[in-house]
């Protein structure tokens, strides 16, 4: 149940038809799990706190440093040189103490990120280098769990939901093969920090849609954002039936 504190925290989201108690009831059981604390992170960790999203694990390995603060909002100055994991904790229990955070602050090798996607309901990716994108896909698609990936460069940014629990839904590998590890990050060519707030946040709202269980999420779709000209563009994917990584799970 809702307690009369919880009622008024989410009363404003609650008003929605497509949420009202229910949906906020659900996202009060939701388990969920944040690969990367960073700028994608950031608004993911802060939006899915505030709505009430019972308890979110919280994975990264790095250290907040002063260069982040242009775009990764969920620390501040006085978090430099801290784990990024309790920068946010610290943060994320200041706005919601009503959750449950579970911590982890050591990179997760392919056992670790297993066990880690398996005690949750839904995987967000916001990290910003391929072969951790390809580990986490990996491990959704065989635990069977929903990934929200989104991605921001330059002045560039890209969002898609792959589900696996729906058979005609494609996975990260299906729409990316094998990348590339020589693919630029932040660090080297640079962003701009609302495009990976803008990101960030729509991978905060497919999260609560598919939680919740409202709207349409972006199953077989992948949204491309243009900062420069302020605009937006849809493709369809489709699932590759001789994917390396989900065509194994098929029946």
């Amino acid at each position: 149940m809702l307690s009369d504190q919880e009622l008024l925290r989410y009363s404003r989201q609650i008003l929605l038809a497509q949420v009202d108690i229910d949906g906020q009831l659900r996202l009060k059981d939701s388990r969920v799990l944040i690969v990367g604390l960073g700028g994608l992170g950031s608004p993911v960790a802060l939006y899915l706190a505030a709505a009430g999203v019972g308890e979110l694990h919280l994975a990264d390995f790095d250290t907040v440093d002063l260069t982040n603060l242009q775009r990764q909002v969920l620390h501040d100055t006085d978090s430099v040189g801290l784990s990024k994991v309790d920068s946010a904790l610290k943060r994320l229990h200041a706005i919601n103490p009503e959750i449950r955070l579970v911590a982890h602050r050591s990179a997760l090798d392919e056992d670790s990120l297993a066990a880690a996607v398996q005690a949750v309901d839904l995987v967000l990716d916001c990290t910003d280098n391929f072969s951790t994108r390809e580990a986490v896909n990996a491990a959704c698609v065989t635990s069977g769990k929903p990934l929200v990936s989104g991605a921001a460069i330059r002045l560039e940014g890209q969002l898609s939901v792959f589900d696996p629990r729906r058979p005609e839904s494609p996975c990260y590998h299906c729409l990316y093969g094998h990348g590339s590890d020589a693919e630029l990050t932040c660090s080297e060519a640079g962003v701009v920090g609302p495009l990976v707030g803008l990101v960030g946040s729509l991978q905060a709202l497919e999260a609560l849609k598919l939680l919740a269980g409202f709207g349409e999420p972006m199953v077989g779709r992948l949204l491309l954002i243009d900062a420069a000209g302020s605009r937006f563009r849809e493709l369809r994917v489709k699932r590759d039936p001789g994917c390396s990584v989900c065509g194994q799970h098929d029946a």
